[in-house]
């Protein structure tokens, strides 16, 4: 009878065992704030010494790549451990969107006073529109998932695409910060002032959980590499305004064509 006493104790301290790591599990999963997607599977970085071995260091680095990454975000909703701050970094996050940029530009262009403001402003906007085909083309290819974000994000929805590798808002800062830095800022104190607002931009991708931190690296060497490109197809006014004549006057050549075919059938 004694010898019973222990085992049903051990039972009991088993069964309670299992239950208390079943209601964490439980707890952890019904988190609001997790970093994975809800019903998402994370990825397998489980390493086997018959894998070749690039196959083995790529999952290593994918693994630190996740790990770090979820170390930094700190304001992926308003329970992270820096969640106070979250509206702060949105509107860094805001500063780097495509949408202000890209109103901006077209908005001095059609205000630019001098030939040359005009012509930096066109070269300006048609280096966003360039930025945002060649990071749709890489995201489209690659097709990375995102991490996890906040779900009560009310303009998430809409303005957070769907893929996160590389990071757009990355590419968009490093471009336009090189811009800013070849083509306005001439004096120290804006250069710094620059380059500190792009690595702010990118610095919130990974605060608010919107990328990994490769999507983020990549894209500041992506983004930096595409004003090579735009220097190389920069676009002069003169040469603005002649395809812009050229194309008006093949249209009054059409309309006018048109016209004189419905007057002759007539």
């Amino acid at each position: 009878m004694s010898s019973l006493a222990p085992r049903r104790n051990s039972c009991r301290g088993a069964v309670c065992g299992s239950r208390a790591s079943s209601e964490w599990h439980v707890r952890r999963r019904g988190s609001s704030c997790s970093y994975f997607p809800s019903g998402s599977q994370t990825e397998d970085f489980s390493v086997s010494l018959s894998q070749p071995m690039f196959t083995v260091t790529l999952r290593f680095l994918l693994a630190i790549d996740l790990w770090l990454s979820k170390r930094l975000g700190v304001c992926a909703c308003e329970e992270s451990p820096w969640g106070g701050i979250r509206p702060l970094v949105r509107l860094v996050e805001l500063s780097g969107h495509v949408v202000p940029w890209l109103v901006g530009a077209l908005y001095t262009l059609l205000r630019g006073e001098t030939v040359a403001e005009q012509e930096i402003m066109l070269n300006l906007a048609l280096a966003l529109l360039l930025d945002l085909l060649l990071v749709r083309v890489v995201k489209t290819l690659v097709r990375r998932r995102r991490p996890a974000q906040n779900r009560s994000d009310i303009l998430s929805t809409f303005f957070v695409e769907r893929y996160s590798f590389p990071s757009g808002h990355a590419t968009r800062a490093a471009m336009c910060a090189r811009f800013l830095l070849a083509q306005l800022v001439d004096t120290g104190s804006m250069r710094v002032l620059v380059v500190g607002w792009a690595a702010l931009v990118s610095l919130s991708r990974l605060l608010l959980a919107r990328h990994y931190v490769t999507d983020v690296g990549f894209g500041l060497v992506m983004g930096y590499c595409q004003y090579s490109l735009v220097e190389r197809l920069w676009l002069t006014w003169d040469c603005f305004q002649d395809i812009m004549l050229m194309r008006l006057r093949e249209r009054l050549n059409r309309a006018y064509g048109g016209l004189w075919m419905a007057d002759w059938r007539h």
